[in-house]
């Protein structure tokens, strides 16, 4: 067993109750919420020490590009990405890290972290969680608890057995009871009494302790998981788990699967700043109010507000607001949330309602992320689209062909080396070139700059899953994303 800290950042989920920047398409972990970095960059960065090992990543299929990308512009490498075929809460996730790592490193620290928590004093969590490292070499599973600040009904809560003003040092001690989200009057009661915690979804173990808990109480889970670890594929650099066994699991979180029924577990708590982001009003706390309680962003402008957040995610936009209380406005090219800040969790709900009108809006942002770079649509009619698409240095997209469009590209920055058929060649800036319908073609960024170019696809049908794929450095097999 070596002596580092394995990292196990979980980066799946929608983020629905930040909706509209949130989508499942791109959900909030890799937006930039409250800094420069995403979520989960600075996840990732304050594990980023002596005391801990590279991080293993467990995401979803259309994430795995998006991971490897974010980590590699804050210089960090991954220890592993697996790949789920389909999100089943966190106890199957966990599990497949644990016997993943337990396999090479037998008995291994394993840190398990969501990645889009906000915890700005690296340092103190990190000397925290070297506190809790005699538990869990002593065969506890050792949850982090959060020292509640309000009444906040937001979170699920953790009982302690010691008050925390009765405790000398800083040690994990025996959890006495999980409490699902209260109610106001609840929460408030648990605030004053001072023996409870908020429950963080953070936890240290070693991978022994954390399969026999699997053994002990979800053994059916423990089974499936192990075939699906299995049976996985290497697939250009990620480990694909194996798509039948991991079907076939519940969809449980790991306190409802192990954490519950435990008698071993310990919880440590953290008395540093933390959010989860879970909702606007979240967002609005973190992002610092100023004197009247405002916070704006990008080039959104507040006239009398009070206790306000406005933003506006694109530069061509103008957000303003006047004589506002209370209020949440969010401004996406696509989308505009308006909402009462006591209503800020209830966004899921508007998700919901526009999924039901079949909205593409509820789950699609309009920039469409992809291995080789990104596109956005710039406009649609019943028979053409515009998109401006981002071409990474030495990246390019696949080999392929369209049944049902034909397509313009004008490069209006840097050089695309383009294949139509037999012929390839190079075009360069304000030169164009037409790809006829069935064609089979690709577009090559071969140089080390970003290409830009404006595509202007025509034909009875636009969308996404026209492609047929020849050929591909991103194994992506068929269909929109693959």
């Amino acid at each position: 067993m070596s002596n580092l800290i394995h990292p196990l950042l979980l980066c799946g989920g929608s983020g629905t109750r930040l909706w509209p920047l949130s989508r499942k398409s791109y959900p909030k972990q890799f937006a930039q919420l409250t800094g420069e970095e995403s979520l989960f960059q600075a996840s990732a960065r304050r594990m980023a020490n002596d005391a801990f090992a590279a991080p293993m990543i467990v995401t979803g299929s259309d994430f795995r590009f998006i991971v490897k990308e974010q980590l590699a512009a804050v210089g960090l490498a991954p220890d592993a990405i697996i790949i789920e075929p389909e999100g089943r809460n966190t106890a199957p996730a966990i599990l497949a890290g644990a016997l993943t790592l337990e396999a090479r490193d037998p008995g291994a620290l394993m840190l398990v972290a969501p990645s889009d928590h906000v915890i700005p004093d690296a340092k103190q969590f990190c000397d925290v969680v070297a506190a809790a490292i005699p538990a869990a070499l002593n065969g506890q599973l050792v949850t982090f608890g959060i020292q509640p600040d309000r009444a906040e009904t937001g979170y699920g809560w953790l009982e302690l057995t010691t008050a925390l003003s009765e405790q000398t040092d800083a040690l994990a001690q025996q959890l006495k009871a999980f409490v699902e989200k209260p109610d106001a009057k609840t929460a408030q009661t648990m605030l004053e009494g001072g023996k409870h915690l908020w429950n963080a979804g953070i936890f240290l173990f070693s991978t022994t302790t954390m399969i026999k808990a699997f053994e002990a109480h979800a053994p059916d889970m423990l089974e499936g998981v192990r075939a699906a670890v299995s049976d996985a594929e290497n697939d250009i650099g990620f480990t694909r788990l194996a798509e039948k066994p991991w079907a076939a699991l519940a969809s449980d979180s790991i306190d409802y699967a192990v954490m519950e029924k435990a008698e071993n577990l310990s919880v440590m708590p953290y008395s540093g700043a933390w959010s989860d982001l879970g909702g606007w009003e979240a967002v609005w706390r973190e992002t610092g109010p100023d004197a009247n309680g405002v916070v704006t962003s990008g080039t959104a402008t507040a006239i009398e507000c009070k206790n306000t957040l406005l933003r506006a995610e694109d530069g061509k936009q103008a957000l303003v607001g006047i004589g506002l209380d209370d209020i949440i406005a969010v401004a996406m090219p696509d989308a505009v949330l308006v909402a009462h800040k006591d209503r800020a969790q209830d966004v899921k709900i508007a998700v919901a309602a526009l999924k039901e009108q079949n909205a593409v809006q509820a789950e699609t942002l309009p920039r469409d992320y992809r291995p080789w770079g990104w596109f956005e649509s710039l406009g649609t009619g019943t028979r053409f689209q515009v998109k401006r698409i981002v071409v990474n240095p030495g990246a390019a997209l696949s080999l392929q062909s369209h049944k049902h469009r034909a397509e313009h590209w004008i490069v209006v920055e840097g050089t695309a080396k383009v294949t139509i058929d037999e012929e390839v060649k190079l075009v360069e800036e304000n030169q164009s070139v037409y790809i006829p319908l069935g064609a089979v073609h690709r577009m090559e960024n071969p140089k080390d700059v970003p290409m830009v170019l404006i595509e202007v696809q025509t034909g009875s049908y636009l969308g996404e899953d026209d492609i047929i794929r020849y050929e591909d450095i991103y194994a992506r097999g068929q269909g929109a994303k693959g």
